[in-house]
Protein backbone atom coordinates (compact mmCIF):
# COMPACT_ATOMS: atom_id res chain seq x y z
CA UNK A 1 0.00 0.00 0.00
CA UNK A 2 1.26 2.98 -0.99
CA UNK A 3 1.83 6.36 1.67
CA UNK A 4 -1.33 7.95 3.06
CA UNK A 5 -2.22 10.75 0.53
CA UNK A 6 -1.09 14.50 1.64
CA UNK A 7 -0.93 15.09 -2.27
CA UNK A 8 -0.21 14.27 -6.42
CA UNK A 9 1.41 15.65 -8.81
CA UNK A 10 0.16 14.61 -12.23
CA UNK A 11 1.25 16.66 -15.59
CA UNK A 12 0.40 15.40 -19.20
CA UNK A 13 2.43 17.08 -21.69
CA UNK A 14 2.69 16.37 -25.53
CA UNK A 15 5.95 14.60 -24.70
CA UNK A 16 6.18 12.98 -21.39
CA UNK A 17 3.35 11.26 -19.43
CA UNK A 18 5.04 12.46 -15.85
CA UNK A 19 2.74 10.32 -13.47
CA UNK A 20 3.22 6.94 -14.78
CA UNK A 21 6.91 7.74 -14.16
CA UNK A 22 6.52 8.08 -10.72
CA UNK A 23 6.61 6.05 -7.79
CA UNK A 24 3.47 4.42 -7.68
CA UNK A 25 2.98 5.98 -3.80
CA UNK A 26 3.30 9.61 -5.15
CA UNK A 27 -0.15 9.79 -5.68
CA UNK A 28 0.02 10.67 -2.40
CA UNK A 29 0.97 14.38 -3.52
CA UNK A 30 -0.65 16.68 -5.75
CA UNK A 31 1.32 19.64 -7.02
CA UNK A 32 -1.14 20.89 -9.56
CA UNK A 33 -0.92 24.00 -11.34
CA UNK A 34 -4.12 25.71 -11.48
CA UNK A 35 -6.39 27.46 -13.49
CA UNK A 36 -9.81 29.25 -12.03
CA UNK A 37 -12.39 28.24 -14.05
CA UNK A 38 -10.48 26.15 -16.89
CA UNK A 39 -10.87 27.48 -20.07
CA UNK A 40 -12.70 30.83 -19.04
CA UNK A 41 -9.52 32.67 -18.23
CA UNK A 42 -8.08 32.61 -21.34
CA UNK A 43 -8.94 35.33 -24.09
CA UNK A 44 -10.76 33.45 -26.43
CA UNK A 45 -13.53 31.53 -24.42
CA UNK A 46 -14.26 34.73 -22.93
CA UNK A 47 -17.96 36.06 -24.46
CA UNK A 48 -18.31 39.58 -24.19
CA UNK A 49 -21.39 39.50 -26.03
CA UNK A 50 -23.05 37.51 -23.28
CA UNK A 51 -24.54 39.59 -20.19
CA UNK A 52 -22.43 40.07 -17.68
CA UNK A 53 -22.10 36.88 -15.04
CA UNK A 54 -24.20 36.65 -11.69
CA UNK A 55 -21.57 36.39 -9.92
CA UNK A 56 -20.62 40.22 -10.29
CA UNK A 57 -22.43 42.52 -7.91
CA UNK A 58 -25.36 44.91 -8.85
CA UNK A 59 -22.82 48.12 -9.06
CA UNK A 60 -20.84 46.47 -11.99
CA UNK A 61 -23.64 45.28 -13.63
CA UNK A 62 -24.56 48.95 -14.17
CA UNK A 63 -21.88 50.39 -14.93
CA UNK A 64 -21.53 47.82 -17.77
CA UNK A 65 -24.53 48.61 -19.00
CA UNK A 66 -23.61 52.12 -18.76
CA UNK A 67 -20.49 52.27 -20.66
CA UNK A 68 -20.55 49.03 -22.52
CA UNK A 69 -18.81 47.69 -24.80
CA UNK A 70 -15.32 49.34 -23.40
CA UNK A 71 -16.74 48.06 -19.52
CA UNK A 72 -16.78 44.79 -20.77
CA UNK A 73 -13.18 45.04 -22.42
CA UNK A 74 -12.18 46.39 -19.12
CA UNK A 75 -13.55 43.42 -17.46
CA UNK A 76 -12.02 40.73 -19.87
CA UNK A 77 -8.66 41.98 -19.16
CA UNK A 78 -9.61 41.76 -15.21
CA UNK A 79 -10.84 38.22 -15.81
CA UNK A 80 -8.34 36.28 -17.41
CA UNK A 81 -5.92 34.65 -14.91
CA UNK A 82 -4.01 32.15 -17.66
CA UNK A 83 -2.83 33.09 -21.53
CA UNK A 84 -3.48 29.71 -22.37
CA UNK A 85 -6.89 27.68 -23.53
CA UNK A 86 -8.03 24.94 -21.81
CA UNK A 87 -6.91 22.19 -24.46
CA UNK A 88 -3.28 23.93 -23.93
CA UNK A 89 -3.11 23.98 -20.05
CA UNK A 90 -3.90 20.73 -20.35
CA UNK A 91 -1.46 19.84 -22.57
CA UNK A 92 1.09 21.88 -20.41
CA UNK A 93 0.51 19.89 -17.61
CA UNK A 94 -2.38 21.51 -15.43
CA UNK A 95 -4.39 18.41 -13.74
CA UNK A 96 -6.31 20.58 -11.13
CA UNK A 97 -9.46 23.11 -11.73
CA UNK A 98 -11.02 25.26 -9.59
CA UNK A 99 -14.06 25.42 -11.22
CA UNK A 100 -16.77 28.25 -11.20
CA UNK A 101 -20.12 27.31 -13.42
CA UNK A 102 -23.65 29.49 -14.35
CA UNK A 103 -26.57 29.12 -16.27
CA UNK A 104 -27.17 31.67 -18.64
CA UNK A 105 -30.06 34.33 -17.91
CA UNK A 106 -33.31 33.90 -19.68
CA UNK A 107 -31.53 30.85 -21.57
CA UNK A 108 -34.02 28.12 -22.45
CA UNK A 109 -32.99 24.53 -20.87
CA UNK A 110 -30.66 23.52 -18.21
CA UNK A 111 -26.99 24.23 -20.00
CA UNK A 112 -24.22 25.12 -17.66
CA UNK A 113 -21.27 27.66 -18.65
CA UNK A 114 -17.70 28.25 -16.93
CA UNK A 115 -17.79 31.85 -15.88
CA UNK A 116 -15.76 34.49 -13.93
CA UNK A 117 -17.28 37.68 -14.25
CA UNK A 118 -18.18 37.10 -17.97
CA UNK A 119 -19.17 33.85 -19.43
CA UNK A 120 -16.95 31.53 -21.20
CA UNK A 121 -17.54 28.03 -23.04
CA UNK A 122 -19.82 25.16 -21.87
CA UNK A 123 -18.98 23.25 -19.32
CA UNK A 124 -19.45 20.10 -21.57
CA UNK A 125 -17.12 21.10 -23.98
CA UNK A 126 -14.66 21.69 -21.19
CA UNK A 127 -15.29 18.22 -19.49
CA UNK A 128 -15.19 16.39 -22.91
CA UNK A 129 -12.16 17.94 -24.22
CA UNK A 130 -10.41 16.33 -20.69
CA UNK A 131 -12.36 13.16 -21.16
CA UNK A 132 -10.33 13.30 -25.01
CA UNK A 133 -6.65 14.13 -23.77
CA UNK A 134 -7.44 11.37 -20.53
CA UNK A 135 -8.24 8.89 -23.17
CA UNK A 136 -4.61 9.41 -24.93
CA UNK A 137 -3.13 9.18 -21.79
CA UNK A 138 -4.62 6.04 -19.85
CA UNK A 139 -2.56 7.00 -16.62
CA UNK A 140 -2.94 10.77 -16.37
CA UNK A 141 -5.23 11.64 -13.06
CA UNK A 142 -7.18 15.36 -13.01
CA UNK A 143 -8.96 16.81 -10.38
CA UNK A 144 -11.80 18.68 -10.92
CA UNK A 145 -13.43 21.34 -8.09
CA UNK A 146 -16.94 22.59 -8.78
CA UNK A 147 -16.71 25.12 -6.23
CA UNK A 148 -18.84 27.97 -7.23
CA UNK A 149 -22.57 27.73 -8.46
CA UNK A 150 -24.52 30.58 -9.75
CA UNK A 151 -28.20 30.77 -10.83
CA UNK A 152 -28.71 26.92 -11.13
CA UNK A 153 -31.57 25.33 -10.28
CA UNK A 154 -31.75 22.11 -8.89
CA UNK A 155 -32.58 21.12 -12.50
CA UNK A 156 -29.17 22.84 -13.83
CA UNK A 157 -27.31 20.61 -10.92
CA UNK A 158 -29.18 17.55 -12.19
CA UNK A 159 -28.24 18.16 -15.70
CA UNK A 160 -24.93 18.66 -14.67
CA UNK A 161 -23.99 15.66 -12.55
CA UNK A 162 -25.96 13.77 -15.18
CA UNK A 163 -22.90 15.08 -17.60
CA UNK A 164 -20.31 14.28 -15.95
CA UNK A 165 -21.47 10.49 -15.32
CA UNK A 166 -22.31 10.95 -19.24
CA UNK A 167 -18.99 11.95 -20.16
CA UNK A 168 -16.47 10.71 -17.75
CA UNK A 169 -18.32 7.05 -16.56
CA UNK A 170 -15.91 4.69 -15.36
CA UNK A 171 -12.79 6.76 -15.05
CA UNK A 172 -15.05 8.49 -12.33
CA UNK A 173 -12.90 8.13 -8.83
CA UNK A 174 -15.43 6.66 -6.00
CA UNK A 175 -15.56 8.56 -3.04
CA UNK A 176 -12.94 6.96 -0.69
CA UNK A 177 -10.81 7.73 2.29
CA UNK A 178 -8.05 10.03 1.15
CA UNK A 179 -5.54 7.84 2.67
CA UNK A 180 -5.93 4.91 0.09
CA UNK A 181 -5.84 7.25 -2.56
CA UNK A 182 -2.53 6.12 -4.73
CA UNK A 183 -1.45 5.83 -7.77
CA UNK A 184 -1.34 1.95 -7.81
CA UNK A 185 -5.12 2.08 -7.12
CA UNK A 186 -6.16 4.71 -9.36
CA UNK A 187 -4.31 2.69 -12.06
CA UNK A 188 -5.58 -0.94 -10.69
CA UNK A 189 -9.43 0.49 -11.13
CA UNK A 190 -9.02 3.09 -14.19
CA UNK A 191 -9.66 5.69 -12.59
CA UNK A 192 -8.88 9.20 -13.75
CA UNK A 193 -11.10 11.72 -12.66
CA UNK A 194 -11.81 13.02 -9.21
CA UNK A 195 -14.74 15.45 -8.96
CA UNK A 196 -15.21 17.35 -6.19
CA UNK A 197 -18.93 19.26 -5.99
CA UNK A 198 -19.57 21.89 -3.49
CA UNK A 199 -23.30 21.69 -3.36
CA UNK A 200 -26.16 19.66 -1.40
CA UNK A 201 -27.44 17.98 -4.71
CA UNK A 202 -24.34 15.60 -4.82
CA UNK A 203 -24.33 14.48 -1.13
CA UNK A 204 -25.96 10.93 -1.93
CA UNK A 205 -23.12 11.10 -5.41
CA UNK A 206 -20.57 8.30 -4.56
CA UNK A 207 -18.71 9.14 -7.37
CA UNK A 208 -18.67 12.85 -6.34
CA UNK A 209 -16.81 14.00 -3.75
CA UNK A 210 -17.68 16.70 -0.88
CA UNK A 211 -16.40 19.98 -1.05
CA UNK A 212 -15.10 19.24 2.56
CA UNK A 213 -12.30 17.06 1.03
CA UNK A 214 -10.70 19.38 -0.53
CA UNK A 215 -10.47 23.05 1.09
CA UNK A 216 -8.58 26.37 -0.16
CA UNK A 217 -8.02 29.06 2.13
CA UNK A 218 -7.89 32.28 0.10
CA UNK A 219 -5.60 34.61 1.46
CA UNK A 220 -7.41 37.86 -0.44
CA UNK A 221 -4.56 40.36 -0.53
CA UNK A 222 -2.73 42.17 -3.32
CA UNK A 223 0.25 41.89 -0.93
CA UNK A 224 2.57 39.21 -2.14
CA UNK A 225 4.57 38.63 1.41
CA UNK A 226 0.97 38.58 3.25
CA UNK A 227 0.26 36.10 0.68
CA UNK A 228 3.36 34.25 1.36
CA UNK A 229 2.47 34.47 5.04
CA UNK A 230 -0.85 33.01 4.87
CA UNK A 231 0.15 29.99 2.67
CA UNK A 232 2.96 29.14 5.77
CA UNK A 233 0.34 29.58 8.35
CA UNK A 234 -2.53 27.82 6.28
CA UNK A 235 0.32 25.04 5.17
CA UNK A 236 1.17 23.85 9.12
CA UNK A 237 -2.26 24.12 10.05
CA UNK A 238 -3.89 22.23 7.13
CA UNK A 239 -5.35 18.64 8.52
CA UNK A 240 -2.73 16.12 7.62
CA UNK A 241 -4.88 12.93 7.17
CA UNK A 242 -8.46 12.91 5.43
CA UNK A 243 -8.29 15.27 2.58
CA UNK A 244 -6.45 17.22 -0.15
CA UNK A 245 -5.31 21.05 0.54
CA UNK A 246 -5.17 23.94 -1.94
CA UNK A 247 -2.11 26.67 -1.49
CA UNK A 248 -4.03 29.70 -3.63
CA UNK A 249 -0.76 31.07 -4.37
CA UNK A 250 -2.82 34.03 -6.06
CA UNK A 251 -2.98 37.76 -5.35
CA UNK A 252 -6.94 39.02 -5.55
CA UNK A 253 -7.57 43.00 -6.97
CA UNK A 254 -8.87 45.11 -4.80
CA UNK A 255 -11.46 48.24 -6.62
CA UNK A 256 -8.27 50.24 -6.06
CA UNK A 257 -6.38 47.94 -7.51
CA UNK A 258 -8.54 47.76 -11.07
CA UNK A 259 -9.32 51.35 -10.80
CA UNK A 260 -5.06 52.29 -10.46
CA UNK A 261 -4.76 49.93 -13.41
CA UNK A 262 -8.01 50.07 -15.30
CA UNK A 263 -6.88 49.14 -19.26
CA UNK A 264 -3.57 47.27 -17.77
CA UNK A 265 -5.31 44.44 -16.77
CA UNK A 266 -4.55 41.90 -14.22
CA UNK A 267 -1.65 40.33 -15.39
CA UNK A 268 -0.29 43.56 -16.35
CA UNK A 269 -0.95 45.45 -13.44
CA UNK A 270 -0.50 42.75 -10.90
CA UNK A 271 0.57 39.30 -11.75
CA UNK A 272 3.68 39.89 -13.30
CA UNK A 273 5.55 41.71 -11.21
CA UNK A 274 4.72 39.80 -8.07
CA UNK A 275 5.15 36.32 -10.05
CA UNK A 276 9.44 36.08 -9.30
CA UNK A 277 8.49 36.36 -5.30
CA UNK A 278 5.57 33.86 -5.57
CA UNK A 279 8.06 31.38 -7.54
CA UNK A 280 10.89 31.66 -5.25
CA UNK A 281 8.52 30.42 -2.28
CA UNK A 282 7.39 27.89 -4.56
CA UNK A 283 10.66 26.55 -5.51
CA UNK A 284 11.75 26.46 -1.69
CA UNK A 285 8.48 23.94 -0.41
CA UNK A 286 8.98 19.95 -0.02
CA UNK A 287 5.60 17.70 -0.09
CA UNK A 288 4.91 15.17 2.42
CA UNK A 289 2.94 15.40 5.32
CA UNK A 290 4.05 18.82 6.65
CA UNK A 291 4.35 19.96 3.51
CA UNK A 292 2.07 21.38 0.18
CA UNK A 293 -0.40 19.30 -1.67
CA UNK A 294 -1.86 21.43 -4.20
CA UNK A 295 -0.66 24.58 -5.53
CA UNK A 296 -2.33 27.02 -8.01
CA UNK A 297 -0.88 29.70 -9.78
CA UNK A 298 -1.95 33.14 -12.36
CA UNK A 299 -0.45 33.07 -15.65
CA UNK A 300 1.44 29.87 -15.11
CA UNK A 301 2.98 29.81 -18.71
CA UNK A 302 5.11 32.98 -17.74
CA UNK A 303 7.52 31.25 -15.68
CA UNK A 304 9.05 27.77 -15.01
CA UNK A 305 6.28 26.44 -12.68
CA UNK A 306 5.34 23.46 -14.15
CA UNK A 307 8.93 21.89 -14.35
CA UNK A 308 9.78 23.51 -10.49
CA UNK A 309 6.64 21.81 -9.10
CA UNK A 310 7.60 18.77 -11.13
CA UNK A 311 10.36 18.29 -9.10
CA UNK A 312 9.29 19.34 -6.10
CA UNK A 313 8.71 15.10 -6.27
CA UNK A 314 13.05 14.94 -5.69
CA UNK A 315 11.82 14.93 -1.98
CA UNK A 316 9.44 11.62 -2.82
CA UNK A 317 12.25 9.61 -3.68
CA UNK A 318 13.08 6.53 -1.54
CA UNK A 319 16.43 8.00 -1.10
CA UNK A 320 15.93 11.44 -0.12
CA UNK A 321 14.39 12.81 3.17
CA UNK A 322 10.59 13.53 3.30
CA UNK A 323 9.29 15.88 6.30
Amino acid sequence: MGHPISFICHFVSRNIVVSSALPCHCFNVFLCLRSHTADVFCSGSLDENAPVGPDQRAVVKHLVFAFRPLAKKVMKKWSMTQNLSFLKQLEAGICYFNLRVSSKPDEPGYEVYFIHALFGHRVQDGLSDIERLLGEHPKEVVLLDFNHHYAMSEEHHRHLLATLYEVFGRKLCKVSAVEEITLDYLWENDYQVLVFYHHPSAETCTLLWPGSKIPAPWANTTDPHKLLQFLESTRAERVHCGSFHVSQAVLTPRVRTVIGGLLRGLRKHLVERNLPTIMTWVKAQKPGRQGVNIITLDFVDLVDFASSVIKLNDHLLPDQAVT
